[in-house]
């Protein structure tokens, strides 16, 4: 196989259920990466949670490009092209590079029985080869799933943060927040650094943090985010930084985010030295496609990936604070297993249009299993087969003053991105940096 597209074809038929195949546990992974003789060459910081672990990751990888460290970033799903996924010094990999860490991972799966990997398994052990052949600086990678048994999770992070934990792929991790907790905890390591962002840790999170004796670093308490107009302060220990820029990234969510990262650059300071002025660069200029991001306008375009309860009612949030003269069309989209009613719930009275669009994958919900739930919500309602169908409606009904919100799932967003591409208004968006 010489080309991207068949790796890409061959990873989805290693599982039936292709790229959606789910196989939690590290025995598998860490017998391959055993003989891939995988060695960790540099810090890593490992992210997980269930929102915002792509806004730590492109924060961090913004600072350290800033401070001039050659950054990796593994990242999950994608949402136009696969490499954005792997990316180096922010620009996602040339399609050569990935196929040749497809071939030696492939090698390396033979050499050890022919073993099953899933989709995101191999391509976690993938990322590694283009990293370890780039000779980057620090690499950071961002868990799939949970945390405990996701593939990531066979590297040892020298610092670990967990952005945040609510209830999400309750199928996999469990039905509380204790439970979910115990699940993200797992990437934490002995006598290292452990970050949490979330307001209100679940216990689950801080016992097992205590048991392995890791290094337990929390918000509110250990470290601090304190928003002062247009600059923010932050403090980690000795460290204090007053009248930081705001993140570039929109949302009350990402103070905490940040000060995530900024909480993992201070704990490896020693290793990678990173000064203010790198800390400011970073944070005006880290970008991240598909997080309450403004794609066009009059209409007005917001993409987001928010697809769960908690990530909807910052979405909520965010639009209260940037109101429009006139009405709000929402094109949604979303996945069968995840809290439709929960996450939507949040829009109530938000929305005059809903624009209803069934998903074509595995996982996708049907329109109309959609339709049921936005029914009561308020605002009129449309079906519709797909992402591009509901946005090219919305485009036809919208004014001028009006604005579109596409939202749902990273594949709704995807589909709108494609649109709005295809119509001229902007470029594919360049990755996820």
């Amino acid at each position: 196989m010489k080309r991207l597209n068949d790796w890409l074809t061959h990873l989805e038929s290693l599982h039936p259920k292709g790229q959606a195949g789910i196989e939690l546990g590290l025995e598998r992974v860490a017998r391959v990466k055993a003989e891939l003789r995988q060695r960790q060459h540099c810090p890593v910081i490992v992210v997980g949670g269930t929102n915002g672990k792509g806004s730590t990751c492109a924060t961090l990888e913004a600072i350290y490009r800033a401070a001039g460290v050659r950054t990796a970033c593994y990242s999950s799903p994608h949402l136009l092209a696969y490499n954005e996924r792997v990316r180096v010094d922010g620009v996602p990999v040339s399609d050569a590079d990935l196929v040749l860490a497809f071939a030696r991972v492939e090698a390396a799966r033979q050499a050890a029985g022919g073993i099953a990997l899933t989709y995101f398994e191999f391509g976690t052990l993938a990322a590694w080869e283009v990293f370890a052949a780039q000779g980057v600086g620090v690499a950071i990678l961002e868990v799939g799933l949970g945390g405990r048994l996701d593939a990531v999770n066979v590297y040892d992070a020298d610092c670990a943060v967990v952005t945040g934990v609510a209830l999400d792929h309750t199928d996999w991790l469990g039905t509380t927040r204790e439970a979910i907790g115990f699940e993200k905890a797992g990437i934490y390591r002995a006598g290292r650094p452990a970050l949490c962002a979330d307001p209100a840790p679940p216990e689950s999170l801080c016992a097992h943090a205590a048991s392995i004796g890791a290094d337990l670093r929390l918000i509110g308490r250990d470290f601090t985010a304190t928003a002062d107009g247009s600059t923010w302060t932050f403090v980690s220990g000795d460290t204090r930084w007053e009248k930081l820029p705001l993140p570039a990234l929109r949302g009350a969510c990402q103070l905490r985010n940040a000060a995530g990262a900024l909480t993992a650059v201070t704990c490896l300071q020693s290793r990678l030295p990173v000064t203010r002025a790198a800390v400011e660069t970073g944070l005006r200029a880290v970008r991240l496609t598909g997080r309450f991001d403004i794609i066009g306008e009059h209409p007005r375009v917001i993409v987001d990936v928010a697809h769960n309860p908690q990530a909807t009612a910052g979405l909520a949030e965010n639009l209260d604070a940037l109101p429009c003269a006139g009405k709000t069309l929402a094109v949604v989209g979303m996945l069968a297993d995840k809290d439709i009613a929960g996450a939507l719930a949040n829009l109530t009275g938000r929305v005059d249009v809903w624009l209803v669009a069934g998903l074509d994958v595995p996982r996708g919900a049907p329109a109309d299993a959609v339709q049921r739930v936005v029914a009561g919500l308020g605002g009129n309602v449309e079906t519709f087969d797909s992402p591009t169908a509901a946005f090219a409606r919305a485009v036809g009904l919208a004014g001028e003053n009006d604005r579109i919100a596409a939202f749902g799932s990273f594949h709704t967003v995807a589909a709108v991105l494609r649109a709005v591409a295809a119509r001229g208004d902007s470029p594919l968006p360049p990755g996820r940096s």
